[in-house]
C-alpha cells in the first residue's frame, strides 16, 4: 500500500457543534511534504458573537481575541488556497469539514477535496479498548499535548498520531482501506441570508428594549435571525 506522505492536516475550532446556527472561531492547518512540515497556516475568525463560558474554558479562546480577527470570508478563502488539491489528514474531519463545507455551499465555491480520518484509522489499528480521541491518541503514543483545543496545536498533535498509526501498518505489513484517501461527500443546503424585514423586526426590537446584541447584519441568515429573535424573547419578552 502507498501511504499518504504529502498532506494538509487540519483542525478547526467553533463556537459550538452545531453547523447550522454555530460558527468557526480558528483555524489551524500544517502543510507536509515527504512527511515534514514545510508550512502552517493559522487564523482567527471573527464570528461575530459573544463567546460561551463552557468555549473559553475548553479552549482559552475569548472575546477580546477575536474582536479584530480577519472575517470569516478573508480567512476560509485564505485556507482553500493553503489546501489546495491536497489530501486533508484530521481527527474526526468529516465534523470540522462540515463547517468549511457550509461556507463554500453559502458562498457557491466548488471544492472537490479527499481525506483521511485519524479517528478511522485509530479503530482500525488499536486495540479496541484504547480510547480513541486526541487526547488518549497522543497519551498511547506518547506525544506531548499542548494548548489543547487550539487549532495549530491539535493539528501539530493530529500529524504525529497519523504518522505513528502510519508506521504501526508499515512495520506490521497491514494493508488497511482507512489509509486510502476518501472523497469528502457532506451534503448540506445553502443558508439563506436574512430577508429586509427580518433584519428591520430585529433592529426594532433591539432599539425598543434597549439591548446591545453583536450581530453581523451582511452575514446574518434567515435561521440566524429567527433563533435570534426567539432567544432575545424569552429573555426579555415580547
Amino acid at each position: 500500500m502507498n501511504f499518504i506522505d504529502d498532506y494538509t492536516v487540519l483542525d478547526l475550532e467553533m463556537t459550538g457543534l452545531s453547523v447550522k446556527k454555530d460558527k468557526i472561531i480558528e483555524i489551524g492547518a500544517i502543510k507536509v511534504r515527504n512527511n515534514e512540515i514545510v508550512d502552517t497556516y493559522k487564523s482567527f475568525i471573527n464570528p461575530h458573537v459573544k463567546l460561551s463560558k463552557k468555549i473559553i474554558d475548553l479552549t482559552g479562546i475569548d472575546d477580546s481575541m477575536l474582536s479584530t480577527a480577519p472575517e470569516e470570508d478573508e480567512a476560509m478563502y485564505k485556507l482553500i488556497d493553503f489546501v489546495g488539491e491536497d489530501c486533508i489528514i484530521g481527527q474526526n474531519i468529516i465534523f470540522d469539514y462540515s463547517f468549511i463545507k457550509q461556507w463554500a455551499v453559502n458562498k457557491n465555491v466548488k471544492l472537490d477535496l479527499y481525506y483521511c480520518d485519524t479517528l478511522k484509522i485509530a479503530r482500525e489499528l488499536l486495540p479496541k479498548d484504547e480510547k480513541k480521541d486526541l487526547e488518549n491518541l497522543c497519551s498511547f503514543f506518547n506525544i506531548k499535548r499542548e494548548n489543547a483545543h487550539r487549532a495549530l496545536d491539535d493539528s501539530f498533535e493530529t500529524m504525529q498520531v497519523y504518522e505513528k498509526l502510519k508506521q504501526i501498518a508499515k512495520n506490521n505489513n497491514i494493508e488497511k482501506l482507512c489509509f486510502l484517501p476518501q472523497k469528502f461527500n457532506v451534503k448540506l443546503k445553502k443558508q439563506m441570508l436574512a430577508t429586509k424585514k427580518q433584519k428591520e423586526q430585529l433592529n426594532r426590537y433591539l432599539e425598543m428594549k434597549n439591548i446591545e446584541y453583536k450581530i453581523n447584519w451582511e452575514t446574518l441568515t434567515r435561521s440566524e435571525a429567527s433563533r435570534i429573535m426567539d432567544k432575545l424573547y424569552v429573555k426579555y419578552g415580547r
